[in-house]
């Protein structure tokens, strides 16, 4: 659904975007993560063909962004860090306003608008003017307006940025349920626990590069090493893990705990247990020991800029 190879952007001397290369398919989310001025909102800007690539190419639901433009508009749903809504408008008159510009029926454009309003909460308000909305109000018509012609592309820029809890969980299982086999997304966000809670792939940008992408899991496995798990005890540990438990390595203990490394959990985690329950040891709990995103994100970050780039399963 979405291709770039090589896709560069060059404003007079200053290299915004450096040769990224992304594939997503449908049904997957892409999570674009990098600091402040790292080429994330410039990448978008040509996915929608508002930026003419300097180099490169990309394709955006089977349409070239240069050759195909009006074509590729038309396939995106786009939610911007600057909303540009019309404050002076009611919601409901701002949405079928926009639902006219897409050329959808008078009928199908009423129901959509409805059920859109109705979703994130805003059915009640859509005779208010826009300028009298709050800034998460404002966040979810905003959204609704990137949704409203049923687009199989979504970009969308911090999408619940200023929002209370509740009105963000709202939009993330609504971003959750827009998944499916015609639709791919892209999300860019500082928000690193939603990048790993919507996504299944993270590309980190860092000064217009992409510096890794894969996964969560498999970026965890290559930039944070192997996988540590805990074991608590309900009684105090018999003898030393260190001989108890030659064949992984032990990362820390305590007098009813152990935590250890392991890059083969299907095979240590039942020797682990099995050599414990042998001893008569009351086992408590085995969990595998968190690790985030934000670890990955600031392990690739404060890379050198000559390290290799990073592209893993």
């Amino acid at each position: 659904m979405i291709v770039t190879e090589g896709l560069t952007k060059q404003f007079e001397d200053f290299l915004a975007v450096d040769g990224v290369d992304l594939r997503v398919g449908a049904g997957e989310v892409l999570a674009l993560l990098g600091p402040n001025g790292a080429g994330k909102t410039t990448t978008v800007r040509m996915l929608t063909s508002v930026l003419r690539p300097t180099r490169g190419t990309a394709q955006v639901a089977g349409y070239d962004v240069v050759i195909d433009a009006p074509k590729v508009r038309s396939s995106v749903g786009i939610l911007t860090e600057d909303h540009g809504l019309y404050a002076r408008m009611p919601a409901i008159e701002y949405l079928d306003f926009f639902g006219q510009l897409y050329s959808m029926e008078p009928g199908a454009r009423r129901k959509r608008i409805h059920e859109l309003l109705e979703q994130f909460g805003l059915l009640r308000e859509r005779q208010r003017r826009i300028g009298e909305y709050s800034k998460g109000m404002r966040q979810k018509l905003a959204l609704a307006r990137a949704l409203l012609h049923s687009p199989p592309v979504l970009l969308l820029d911090e999408p619940t940025s200023a929002m209370d809890p509740e009105s963000a969980r709202l939009v993330r299982d609504a971003i959750k349920a827009l998944r499916s086999d015609e639709r791919a997304i892209i999300i860019c966000t500082h928000n690193l626990a939603e990048a790993e809670e919507l996504a299944d792939q993270i590309a980190i940008i860092r000064r217009g590069k992409i510096i890794a992408k894969g996964s969560p899991l498999a970026l965890k496995q290559i930039l944070l090493g192997p996988m540590e798990f805990e074991i608590r005890l309900a009684a105090p540990l018999n003898g030393e893990p260190t001989a108890l438990f030659p064949e992984v390595a032990i990362s820390a203990q305590g007098a009813r705990w152990i935590r250890y490394l392991t890059q083969n959990p299907e095979r240590d985690n039942p020797l682990m247990l099995r050599a414990l329950l042998d001893q008569g040891m009351p086992v408590v709990s085995l969990q595998e020991v968190p690790r985030s995103l934000e670890q990955v994100y600031l392990e690739a970050v404060s890379a050198p800029d000559d390290q290799e780039v990073l592209d893993v399963v």
